[in-house]
């Protein structure tokens, strides 16, 4: 791989040997890191595995849920995995959406971008003086912690890298503020990329006293390659309706000129009319939101976020198409773009 382009994969849990499998041929491909997320199942287990089987590869969770777990356990995580990889964490910490914590989880959701503010401070308190016996109280709106009585050992490394992630212009600034990294939504588009997110981003670290090489930005990409182009516009079709039914993004997609269809997905999905939500997504919405074409055409538009991108996550769609083509997506994007 070109040393000045830095891939990430995304990683899911599996069994140890085709988990082992998988992460040893990132690292062989020489990718940057691996990305566990959070859908169900919390990310630190599946990172954990993968350290015992690699040397080089960050390993990020992608996106761990803020609030969920309490700042203490999640910083205690972090530092767990730091010590089992030699100092390989990034610890990436989002909101989610409100009904996945409300009704999933049970857990206080509030007003999203100052809890993970909140949460993020106090994670970083822990990571970095834990040790030290001087933590004492620390209060805030949505948790307050004592931990007087807790001694941590000496960490791996004086800071572990925290990295949010973002939709719009307030996640942005928050990163730029109080953040290492900065992830971009898996539907960022070009234009959004160029436009309002480089912006923010430079208006955002700006105010905050910080340079842009103090903030690393990783984009993450949905993205479909097929020498069939229709194809693979049409097997992106249900993740980019799974995110379409999603309420809180309805003014994301207006913001683009599909708000008519973001709100018939949404309807369809109220349904579980699964081909109507596929139906409702024009082949121009697909490739808005997704690199989704024939080589060629993955390898010209993906230049536009690297104008803007320190690293990039390229992920194939994920919802509404099968395991096999899943699989050969993946393999199609190591073909297309890795080693270039």
């Amino acid at each position: 791989m070109n040393e000045s382009r830095r891939y990430w994969q995304m990683v899911m849990a599996a069994p140890a040997d085709a988990l082992a499998r998988t992460v040893r041929e990132a690292e062989d491909a020489n990718l940057e890191g691996i990305w566990a997320p959070q859908l169900h199942d919390p990310p630190f287990v599946t990172l954990a595995a993968a350290a015992m089987v690699t040397k080089r590869l960050l390993l990020g969770t992608g996106i761990a849920l803020a609030f969920t777990r309490s700042p203490l356990e999640t910083a205690l995580n972090a530092l767990d995995l730091d010590i089992v990889s030699g100092g390989r964490t990034v610890l990436g910490l989002g909101t989610s959406i409100r009904t996945f914590n409300e009704d999933a989880h049970g857990v206080v959701y509030g007003k999203p971008v100052e809890h993970l503010r909140e949460v993020v401070q106090m994670v970083r308190a822990i990571t970095t003086e834990g040790h030290t016996g001087k933590l004492g109280k620390i209060e805030g709106k949505y948790h307050k912690l004592d931990l007087r009585e807790v001694r941590l050992g000496k960490p791996v490394r004086p800071r572990i890298p925290i990295w949010v992630p973002a939709l719009f212009e307030t996640a942005v600034r928050l990163a730029s503020e109080v953040a290492d990294g900065l992830i971009g939504h898996p539907v960022w588009s070009a234009r959004w990329v160029s436009n309002e997110v480089t912006r923010n981003l430079a208006d955002a670290l700006a105010k905050a006293g910080r340079k842009r090489s103090d903030l690393k930005v990783n984009l993450w990409i949905y993205t479909a390659i097929n020498k069939d182009r229709q194809r693979a516009i049409d097997d992106a079709r249900g993740t980019i309706a799974f995110y379409a039914q999603i309420a809180q993004y309805e003014k994301y997609f207006a913001a683009h000129g599909f708000g008519d269809q973001a709100r018939a997905i949404r309807e369809a999905a109220a349904r579980k009319d699964f081909a109507a939500m596929r139906k409702a997504v024009p082949d121009e919405m697909v490739t808005t939101f997704a690199i989704a074409g024939t080589p060629e055409e993955g390898r010209e538009r993906i230049e536009a976020f690297w104008k803007v991108a320190d690293s990039i996550t390229l992920t194939p769609p994920n919802a509404m198409i099968d395991g096999a083509t899943m699989a050969g997506y993946q393999k199609a994007i190591a073909d297309t773009f890795y080693g270039r």
